[in-house]
C-alpha cells in the first residue's frame, strides 16, 4: 500500500474522531440544558440524597430568628432576608451583614492608612469622607447587586406564575386534589416557582396548614398575585364554587395585567434610564475620582467649608434619590 493512500486513510480516520468527538460534546451540552430546564433546585437536592426537613430549611429564610432583635433592626433583618430569599442565597443575614461591615472596615482602614503614609493629617473632614466611600463600596454594591438579583428572579416567578396556575388548574380538571395539584407543579416547573411550590408542599407534608404556607410564600416574594390566589383558595375553601374556573379568570386578570405593566414600562423607559444614570452617576464618579486621583479630594479635607459642604452634598444627594425613586415607581 502506498504511502499516499495510508495518508489518506489516517486523515479520514482523524476526521470521523474529531467528528465523533464534536458530536458527544453537543449531545452532552443540549443534555444538561434541557435536565436544567426541566429539574428545579428542590428536585435536585433531593436526587442527591437530602432529607426533606434539610431541604426545607435550606429553601427556607427562618423568620423567627429576628423575634429577639429589637425595633427597627429586626425590620432591617427582615428586609435583608426577603432580599437574600429573593436572590436565591443561603447566607443569613447575619453573617451578610458581618461580610459587609467587615469589608466596610477594612477598606476605610486602608484608605486612611494610605492617606497617613501620605502625609495628610488624621482631621475630621478625612474621617468623614474615607467613612462615606468605605460605606458606598463595602455596603452600597453588595445591597445593589443582591437587590437587582432579587428583582432579575421576582421578575422571573412573576412570569411563571400565569403558567403554574395553567397547569395547577388541569390537574385539578383531571381529578387530582389541591395538595396532588400543588406537587405536580414541583415536578414541572422550573425555578424559582418550582421549588417555591415544592416548599409548600413539604411544610404541608409536615403538618402546616396549606393556606398559611400559600401565604408566607407570598410575603417572602411580595407578589400581588401570589395574595391574591392565596384569597381565592381561602374564599372557595370557605364558600365553595369551582376553584378551577376561579383560578383559571385569575390567571387571564394576571397576564392582562402583566400586559399593561409592560406598556407602562415601555412608556416609562426613557424616565426610568434617566433616573438609573443619575443615581449612579454621583456614585461611580467619586469613587472612580478618588482610586484615580486620591489627593484630588485629600487635599481639600482640612478646608473649613469641606465638612459642611460635603454633608449637604451627602443629604441632596438622599433627597434626590428617594424623589426620583417615588416618580418612577409606578403601580399597575
Amino acid at each position: 500500500m502506498s504511502p499516499d493512500i495510508l495518508r489518506l486513510i489516517a486523515l479520514i480516520v482523524v476526521f470521523g474522531a474529531v467528528m465523533l468527538g464534536v458530536e458527544s460534546v453537543i449531545s452532552l451540552i443540549r443534555t444538561n440544558r434541557w435536565v436544567g430546564r426541566t429539574v428545579n433546585k428542590r428536585l435536585s437536592m433531593i436526587a442527591s440524597g437530602m432529607d426533606r426537613d434539610q431541604v426545607v430549611t435550606s429553601l427556607r429564610r427562618d423568620t423567627e430568628r429576628d423575634a429577639n432583635i429589637p425595633e427597627p433592626f429586626a425590620t432591617l433583618w427582615r428586609s435583608m432576608s426577603r432580599v437574600l430569599h429573593g436572590a436565591g442565597l443561603s447566607i443569613s443575614p447575619g453573617v451578610t451583614f458581618l461580610l459587609m461591615t467587615g469589608a466596610t472596615v477594612a477598606i476605610g482602614l486602608a484608605i486612611t492608612l494610605f492617606a497617613y503614609a501620605g502625609g495628610y493629617g488624621l482631621r475630621f473632614g478625612m474621617f468623614l469622607m474615607v467613612i462615606v466611600l468605605a460605606a458606598a463600596v463595602g455596603f452600597g454594591i453588595p445591597l445593589t447587586i443582591l437587590s437587582r438579583m432579587a428583582d432579575t428572579r421576582r421578575k422571573a416567578i412573576a412570569a411563571q406564575f400565569p403558567v403554574a396556575l395553567d397547569v395547577f388548574v388541569r390537574g385539578l380538571r383531571a381529578g387530582h386534589p389541591v395538595a396532588s395539584a400543588l406537587d405536580l407543579l414541583t415536578k414541572e416547573m422550573k425555578d424559582p416557582i418550582g421549588s417555591e411550590f415544592g416548599l409548600v408542599v413539604d411544610e404541608v407534608t409536615y403538618g402546616a396548614d396549606l393556606r398559611e404556607s400559600l401565604q408566607a410564600m407570598a410575603d417572602r416574594w411580595g407578589l400581588a398575585d401570589m395574595k391574591m390566589f392565596v384569597v381565592c383558595l381561602a374564599v372557595q375553601n370557605e364558600t365553595g364554587g369551582n376553584l378551577a374556573e376561579i383560578l383559571e379568570n385569575l390567571a387571564g386578570v394576571i397576564r392582562e395585567r402583566a400586559s399593561m405593566f409592560l406598556k407602562v414600562r415601555a412608556l416609562s423607559s426613557e424616565g426610568r434610564m434617566t433616573a438609573v444614570i443619575l443615581t449612579l452617576l454621583p456614585v461611580l464618579s467619586f469613587v472612580g475620582l478618588f482610586v484615580a486621583n486620591p489627593r484630588f479630594y485629600l487635599d481639600v479635607t482640612g478646608d473649613s467649608a469641606f465638612v459642611p459642604g460635603f454633608v449637604s452634598l451627602i443629604i441632596l444627594y438622599f433627597i434626590g434619590f428617594f424623589t426620583i425613586r417615588r416618580m418612577i415607581n409606578l403601580e399597575v
